[in-house]
């Protein structure tokens, strides 16, 4: 984890923490990086976000000064973005986007030609860049410079490829479809029509400052209730950049993992988790025979994982999950098509398909404190640490670990009931309150 880039990117509120400047100089650097022998292809996506246009022109106005090439997707998905790199011969994909965040807030990812979160050591050179200790880059002149490119039809080929996918259609479910006035705006219902599903959708009218605004992933409550409601067979939400579907991802992870290796399609019956992933699931995945590797939090440590032993199935508890034969990231709306094609092929529902995995109970508190690595490292809070993992034993667990993209600790633990968990958690954030690591 970097100075400015996260597990997500680079990631914080528009013009205050991500400045405009910043998307120019990261463009700037981007463009001269991967056009040192050849002239360099970059395709950008963005969210619905008010200053994802601003970002925008500003990556477009560094790369093509540096003589690359910028394609627009426009407004699209994250997992769109990686499916054109890969596809299409583009050295690098940006995707602005801040995920699930307020829309003031805003975020470049950078996706390299696998389309796969990009190398730490390039995010390192490019913050070197931004704060000035590398030597300035050469501008491109005249015919050097480079050039800007409608590139809407590779989203239009993205949603081919998503149709493409179920081995059968859904004609006359109800699906409901919570779009969080995001990407999925543009693509889910193309693609839910296409496969012959009764498609209602919510939350699709993107201003620019309704982005995850009481909807979407953030207030699931509001697609549930709209469900019921209107007697729909399932309902999907996704976040801003539909890299995710707000389904519990360890049963998402459980259903799929049982439906593939049941079609012989679960590579080395192994599903990979992070280490957030519930107890429940490594129990039900081993009352099942399947086996699991558990990695680092973020999709990138899961897909690393996964393209190294060349498994098919991985992802996290917060519904990132990939599905390594159609997809290089965690995508929603695919998976929300992987979900709905084993209902289908298994005629049953989601929850009767998930209800072998008993969840066990979680708590999860995040405390602002003004350096994460002397919190989590501080003697007397791993006292208390091993201290809780000692009561636990066999039947829980307890997780401190740093937050990738904020000044936060998050403290989790699971155990057999809600008043254990709160018991640890307290006990474990009471500590670091009194050695005054917490900040308001």
């Amino acid at each position: 984890m970097g100075k400015y880039f996260g597990t997500d990117g680079f990631r914080g509120e528009a013009n205050v923490k991500l400045t405009v400047d910043h998307a120019f100089q990261v463009g700037r650097y981007v463009g001269w990086y991967y056009g040192r022998d050849h002239k360099a292809k970059i395709v950008i996506g963005k969210d619905t976000r008010r200053s994802s246009y601003m970002f925008e022109y500003a990556l477009v106005a560094g790369l093509t000064a540096s003589g690359a090439d910028a394609y627009l997707l426009h407004v699209t998905t994250t997992p769109s973005v990686s499916y054109v790199v890969r596809t299409e011969d583009f050295d690098c994909g940006i995707m602005i986007s801040a995920s699930h965040n307020p829309f003031y807030d805003n975020g470049i990812k950078l996706l390299n030609g696998n389309g796969q979160k990009i190398e730490a050591e390039i995010e390192a050179r490019i913050e070197a860049y931004l704060d000035g200790r590398l030597e300035q880059l050469p501008y491109a002149t005249g015919e050097d410079i480079g050039r800007t490119v409608d590139f809407v039809s590779g989203r239009n080929r993205y949603i081919g490829h998503l149709i493409s996918i179920p081995s059968c259609d859904f004609k006359n479910l109800k699906v409901g479809l919570d779009c969080s006035n995001g990407s999925a705006s543009n693509i889910a219902k193309s693609v839910f029509d296409a496969l012959r599903a009764k498609t209602y959708v919510i939350n699709n009218d993107p201003n620019g400052t309704n982005i995850n605004t009481n909807c979407g992933s953030t207030h699931i409550e509001v697609l549930q209730k709209y469900v019921v409601d209107n007697g729909l067979d399932v309902g999907f939400a996704y976040d801003g950049d539909a890299d995710r579907n707000i389904i519990d991802g360890d049963k998402i992870m459980y259903v799929c993992g049982k439906y593939l290796r049941d079609q012989g399609k679960l590579r080395g019956n192994t599903v990979v988790t992070t280490i957030m992933s519930n107890m429940g699931l490594y129990k039900a995945l081993e009352k099942e025979g399947i086996s699991y590797e558990q990695t680092a939090v973020g999709d990138k440590y899961v897909a690393e994982n996964m393209m190294e032993n060349n498994y098919s199935l991985g992802g996290e508890q917060s519904g990132h999950i990939i599905f390594s034969r159609y997809a290089a990231t965690g995508d929603g709306i695919l998976t929300s098509l992987m979900i709905m094609e084993a209902c289908v092929e298994k005629k049953s529902t989601l929850c009767d398909l998930a209800k072998e995995m008993v969840v066990y109970p979680q708590l999860l508190r995040n405390v602002r404190v003004a350096d994460k690595k002397i919190a989590r490292e501080n003697p007397k809070v791993v006292e208390a640490v091993q201290a809780a993992a000692r009561a636990l034993g066999t039947e829980g667990r307890i997780l401190v670990r740093e937050s990738g993209t904020e000044p936060v600790i998050r403290v989790m633990v699971e155990a057999g009931t809600q008043d254990i968990c709160a018991e640890h958690v307290n006990n474990v954030i009471k500590v670091m309150e009194n050695e005054g690591l917490i900040v308001e």
